[in-house]
């Protein structure tokens, strides 16, 4: 694949990647964390982009991956070739307001017009 065509791929994913990652971010604002925080958010743009092949359906998938000031892996948005998606974004923070949970990442799941989101929370043993 082309440069030309990963662009173009990319370019057809951004108004559903953007609100992929609206709903995201929301989900982290409801956890109760305030908007303006230290913590990184999901950006569609800021995603590293690259498609590979199912090796199940052998569809091919647009993949990005966010990565940390240090280049660490952040985070992953992932679109199938049939029209669905998964996404998961690294919070790794206790919980703002329930001091028993540790927010460990958002996931995101479902199709363009039904994006679904959840946190995956942690116990913290006492």
């Amino acid at each position: 694949m082309t440069t030309d065509e990963l662009t173009e791929q990319v370019a057809a994913k951004r108004s559903f990647g953007k609100a992929v990652c609206q709903r995201m971010t929301e989900n982290i604002v409801k956890l109760g964390f305030p908007v303006q925080t230290k913590l990184s958010l999901p950006d569609f743009d800021n995603a590293q982009f690259s498609v590979v092949i199912d090796p199940f359906t052998q569809s091919q998938d647009l993949v990005g991956y966010w990565y940390s000031a240090s280049q660490q892996r952040v985070g992953q948005i992932k679109f199938h070739g049939d029209g669905s998606f998964y996404a998961e974004y690294d919070v790794v923070q206790p919980h703002p307001t329930k001091k028993r949970w540790f927010v460990e990442a958002i996931n995101a799941w479902g199709q363009q017009d039904n994006i679904k989101t959840e946190a995956k929370l942690l116990d913290i043993p006492e």
